[in-house]
């Protein structure tokens, strides 16, 4: 067997402009929109990562035309109707994506065919019971693996009703796979939030001339609509951004500018925490596209503090918290993250896989239920290890910026499903990465 690890040498300066791959979340949904609406749709900007290839792949076994992708993100998806998908031929493996599984698991609980929700090793652990629970109220018929885990066995046919859900936490990937289901149920399907979430599903479906309502916390959708075509620009993906943030805040004499970046309020968190933590960030050339606001992010470099992080920002910046981690560390003082339980059941439990690496590397960080306390200071060279987690492979790479030594991450593969072109496009900047494939 073989694995790919990342070899990371001490130092570096991160100078002029990128612009990092297109929005994860925006790229799911806009092939999921695309495939149920009347028309055809185009698509520019699309990541070509694996969790979102794995969808487009899944609507294609369901009997949708999609062209594409290009070498520059384009995509053509002629769809077939909110009615209009087919049974697949096998199972729909969309590997390691959360996203895919919960969304989808929504908008095919609706469905007349039976069909079956496969993933890889690392998604067949990860809960399912927080979107299978709320989808049985509604009528659905999905059965899992012991523990609500994957794969998930949809049954086609089921009359689904509209319900008012009051979620437990806060997590944009439940509340978006109930009103995808909300689509076909009788009646109105409200979801009640106990935190603001990427509103990403509810801005896709307003460009899609699907109604929604927005009442406060609540969101609501009446079952029985349609979708109809439209064009659809994906930003660059302010999750992968997080890392130039961090990186250019933490490395000295660095003064990078990030082209094109979805600034959507409800994913903003990473800059309202680094600004906290006393970070020198400007939002330049400020603009709407498809809906979703965008901006050019300039980032130099500043001796952060460190800072105790309000549990408001938290569900802002789930995604980001591995390299948030990384800021503390390099931070003087002590940082306090709290109400950060969502990140044990990520691709990895997070929370206890940054903590462990971190101590390797010879940080003061501690880890809590449901975050860590982390003491800034110097950060040692040495080996960590991502557990396949591709968001851990990225903090720890840019950790390597205010390293003593150099640094070893062992299983950075899955770096492809949101971040294809990584190693080149951190090179180009200032990093010294290379990407070793290691037999064992």
């Amino acid at each position: 067997m073989s694995q790919l690890d990342f070899k990371v040498t001490a130092g570096g300066v991160l100078k002029g402009s990128l612009r990092v791959p297109g929005d994860k979340s925006i790229s799911h949904r806009s092939i999921m929109f695309g495939a149920l609406a009347d028309g055809t749709s185009h698509v520019t900007g699309f990541l070509q990562g694996e969790d979102s290839l794995n969808t487009l792949r899944a609507f294609r076994a369901m009997g949708v035309t999609i062209e594409g992708p290009s070498s520059d993100g384009n995509v053509v998806i002629h769809g077939v109707g909110i009615n209009g998908l087919k049974q697949p031929d096998k199972a729909l493996d969309v590997g390691n994506s959360g996203t895919s599984m919960r969304l989808m698991s929504g908008l095919l609980a609706g469905q007349s065919f039976d069909v079956v929700l496969s993933g890889d090793r690392s998604l067949s652990k990860r809960p399912m019971k927080r979107v299978t629970d709320p989808l049985a109220l509604m009528g659905a018929n999905v059965e899992t693996e012991d523990n609500g885990r994957p794969p998930l066995k949809i049954k086609g046919g089921s009359l689904l009703k509209g319900i008012h859900y009051d979620m437990p936490m806060a997590s944009a990937q439940v509340k978006s796979c109930l009103l995808l289901a909300g689509m076909y149920a009788q009646g109105q399907t409200c979801v009640t939030e106990p935190a603001p979430t990427r509103d990403h599903t509810e801005r896709m479906l307003t460009a899609f001339g699907y109604p929604v309502i927005r009442n406060g916390d609540t969101i609501c959708i009446q079952g029985g609509g349609r979708l109809t075509a439209c064009d659809i620009d994906v930003p660059a993906d302010i999750s992968s951004a997080a890392f130039f943030i961090v990186a250019a805040s933490i490395a000295k004499g660095s003064d990078l500018t990030l082209l094109h970046v979805g600034i959507n309020p409800t994913r903003t968190g990473i800059i309202d925490i680094m600004k906290l933590m006393g970070a020198d960030i400007e939002l330049l050339n400020m603009r709407e596209v498809g809906g979703e606001p965008v901006a050019d992010i300039r980032i130099r470099s500043r001796q952060l503090k460190g800072a105790e992080i309000p549990e408001s920002l938290v569900p802002l910046a789930i995604d980001e918290f591995p390299v948030i981690f990384v800021a503390a560390a390099c931070a003087e003082g002590k940082t306090i993250i709290s109400g950060a339980e969502e990140l044990r059941v990520k691709e990895s439990d997070r929370i206890q896989v940054m903590a462990d690496g971190l101590q390797a590397l010879g940080v003061d960080a501690q880890p809590t239920e449901d975050g860590m306390i982390i003491q800034g200071g110097l950060i040692q060279g040495g080996k960590v290890h991502a557990r396949d987690d591709h968001r851990i492979a990225m903090a720890f790479t840019m950790a390597a910026l205010r390293s003593q030594g150099d640094i070893h991450i062992e299983d950075c593969v899955n770096v492809n499903t949101s971040f294809p072109d990584f190693v080149a496009l951190a090179n180009s900047v200032g990093l010294k990465v290379t990407a070793e494939e290691a037999n064992f």
